[in-house]
């Protein structure tokens, strides 16, 4: 028999707009919102200061800044530096080696790896000031901008690991840049996305959601000036969280100075929701932009995306790729927007 629950919340499969992507939606086992909250604090949270790879990197032996922020009194609130353990090599001048073997093809893993640190060993994003956030906003901007015409760069991904189970190997709060050579096929499905509903529609993808999550109101968690943090229709982790400016804007790297206070408000606010609401839940948060190829994306609009980490993969969804949801976008935003 059906229960109360199922006939109240159907389990529905719901369709990325984007990139045609499928969720399930199923609150038929669903918890709580407050029993999404981790219970328990990681081991690696008390590592302290003293032992702490970031919070003085040239005693512990990372390269040269490529951008410091100073605070005016000898010590400084943001750093950046080339990763010490970098996943894309710096070029060394020539041509990027491309070869087949059979079927196969590999290329050379060319590009530039930085990571970006705030000062603060115990603040993550949600607890520093909102002005702090803008700067690392600005940050983002400054090293993207750098980066852009190198010749081996075609796409540069901002991205932020929180928690041991989000990746985060070293617990001093920090964000890493990588500046490659090739564009990934989840930006290009979104790129690719929004490139055929402009086509049939004569309007931007990500406006028309924005359009209407902001006549809807059920999952729109903050909103002030310039940006709308909401929970995506077909989210793809419990309690995932966009932040998207309200205006058409294709490119990350041209956010106004008014941006980047706004966007530092609406990121801070959304992780800071998060924090208190899950009880500082592992997380990762990532900005997706136009590439940085030379050619034009008029109709697509940059973001950032928040992705708890509150679910294990089973072997539906790795079989599949369709993420199982045990609470609904609707609910999820109703909870935080309360918080």
């Amino acid at each position: 028999m059906e229960n109360e629950k199922t006939k109240t919340k159907p389990t529905e499969l719901r369709q990325d707009l984007v990139t045609g992507d499928w969720v399930v939606i199923s609150t038929v086992r669903a918890k709580r919102p407050d029993e999404f909250a981790k219970k328990e604090a990681d081991e690696e949270h008390q590592i302290g200061v003293h032992d702490c790879l970031f919070c003085d990197p040239i005693a512990s032996g990372q390269e040269k800044d490529v951008l410091i922020y100073g605070t005016g009194n000898d010590d400084w609130s943001l750093r950046v530096f080339p990763n010490k353990y970098p996943a894309f090599s710096r070029p060394t001048g020539g041509q990027i080696n491309h070869k087949e073997e059979g079927p196969y093809f590999w290329m050379d893993s060319i590009g530039y790896h930085e990571v970006i640190v705030t000062r603060d060993h115990e603040k993550h994003i949600g607890r520093l000031a909102p002005i702090l956030v803008a700067e690392l906003l600005d940050a983002y901007q400054s090293r993207y901008i750098d980066l852009m015409n190198k010749k081996s760069v075609n796409y540069i991904d901002i991205f932020h690991n929180h928690g041991k189970s989000a990746g985060a190997h070293i617990i001093h709060p920090h964000s890493q840049l990588m500046a490659i050579p090739v564009i990934s096929p989840y930006v290009k499905s979104e790129l690719d996305g929004a490139e055929q509903y402009y086509q049939s529609n004569k309007h931007c993808v990500y406006c028309a959601m924005l359009e209407w999550e902001k006549e809807e109101q059920k999952r729109i968690v903050f909103e002030n000036e310039e940006f709308v943090v909401f929970c995506p229709f077909a989210s793809r982790a419990n309690f995932e969280m966009w932040v998207i400016p309200k205006k058409h804007k294709p490119y990350f790297e041209r956010i106004t100075e008014a941006e980047k206070l706004s966007g530092g408000e609406a990121l801070q606010t959304a992780i800071a929701k998060l924090d208190k609401a899950l009880n500082n839940p592992d997380f990762n948060f990532y900005i997706h932009t136009s590439p940085c190829d030379g050619k034009d994306y008029p109709h697509y609009h940059w973001h950032i995306e928040i992705l708890p980490k509150l679910n294990i993969w089973a072997g539906f969804e790795v079989s599949t790729g369709i993420e199982i949801i045990t609470i609904s976008p609707e609910d999820a935003a109703e909870y935080l927007k309360n918080i």
